[in-house]
């Protein structure tokens, strides 16, 4: 079945809608979730986004079905928030399809031999681009579904909705839809969160899963290829209180090492004593390309050697998963 491509002209993309009413702050959160599956992300707020995920797909060794449910999972337990994906081989196939997956969540996949049978019984109303008042226009010519909009000639449909909609729609009722997701720049900042199951006092508990923290934001930053200027803590307590501080480090860093030092002193900062603490969360801010940041030569062999030990974790990481290896100390968390 025709969707007006070759095979290997195929794109692989992927269509994610946030909930409603989503706040910017956690918006731009799941753009960063995004960035960590496929450098080409395009946003389009306030909730929703484009990804390109052929180059992806090759990278992760993995389907475009699994991606959908990693973003799921990865929503899910860092944010608390779930997703609708639709995937497609264009732009206008995957919004189609995120928009008839349930609103409570899910990954809903259409392969490119199935657009035009998966289309056509769909009403016209359900595809991407068609307004109210398009559809009502169609709806009064007899034309209730996307595949009775693709039997009628182009030209009929350009009468009806004007030149221009006329045209798409005709073209995205046959799956047809040769826009590219068009990257933009990455988040202006990173963020990982850890919620404690229940208020603790554990100062050790603490410092386990700040360093677990850590060791995320690191491997986030390095995977996107920023280093971060400055870093945010923020803890909140039982009760409702929070409290937030943002600290300078002294030079663009993504090494654990630099960030381990500053989220120290924030800690210690916040003179937790016997506050009962229910979450903490750590933000990268004023992120640069880490290509524009020059490497000191170190008479430190300490910390070379870490740096060294840094850069074989992330191989292992790459090859067997980001929880393949981590620091003893975090393991606290988990026992």
């Amino acid at each position: 079945m025709a969707t007006g491509a070759t095979a290997h002209e195929v794109s692989t993309v992927m269509h994610v809608r946030c909930p409603e009413r989503l706040p910017e702050e956690v918006y731009r959160e799941v753009l960063e979730q995004l960035a960590e599956l496929s450098p080409v992300v395009q946003a389009l707020p306030p909730g929703a986004a484009l990804v390109e995920l052929k180059g992806a797909l090759r990278y992760h060794g993995a389907d475009a079905r699994r991606l959908g449910e990693v973003l799921r999972l990865r929503t899910l337990t860092r944010l608390g928030v779930d997703v609708r994906v639709g995937i497609g081989p264009a732009v206008a196939v995957a919004a189609t399809a995120s928009g008839r997956v349930d609103p409570a969540g899910g990954v809903l996949v259409v392969e490119p031999a199935e657009v035009t049978e998966w289309l056509a019984p769909l009403p016209v109303d359900a595809l991407y681009g068609i307004g109210p008042r398009q559809a009502e226009v169609l709806r009064d010519y007899g034309i209730h579904t996307v595949g009775l909009l693709a039997a009628v000639p182009p030209a009929t449909v350009q009468r009806l909705l004007g030149g221009t909609a006329g045209r798409l729609a005709a073209d995205r009722a046959r799956g047809i839809d040769p826009r590219p997701v068009v990257p933009r720049e990455l988040p202006a900042s990173a963020t990982v969160r850890h919620t404690f199951d229940r208020h603790t006092l554990d100062g050790a508990a603490v410092r386990a899963a700040l360093l677990d923290l850590v060791v995320q934001l690191g491997l986030r930053l390095r995977g996107r290829g920023q280093a971060a200027r400055a870093l945010q803590m923020s803890l909140r307590f039982a009760g409702g209180t929070s409290w937030e501080k943002t600290r300078r480090l002294t030079g663009p860093s993504a090494h654990e090492d630099d960030l381990r030092q500053t989220a120290y002193r924030l800690l210690d900062a916040a003179g937790l004593q016997r506050a009962r603490l229910t979450g903490i969360a750590l933000r990268a801010q004023d992120l640069v390309p880490a290509g524009q940041v020059a490497e000191q030569l170190s008479l430190d062999r300490a910390r070379a050697a870490r740096l060294a030990a840094e850069s074989a974790l992330d191989r292992i990481r790459d090859k067997f998963g980001p929880d393949a290896v981590g620091p003893a100390a975090a393991l606290r968390r988990a026992s």
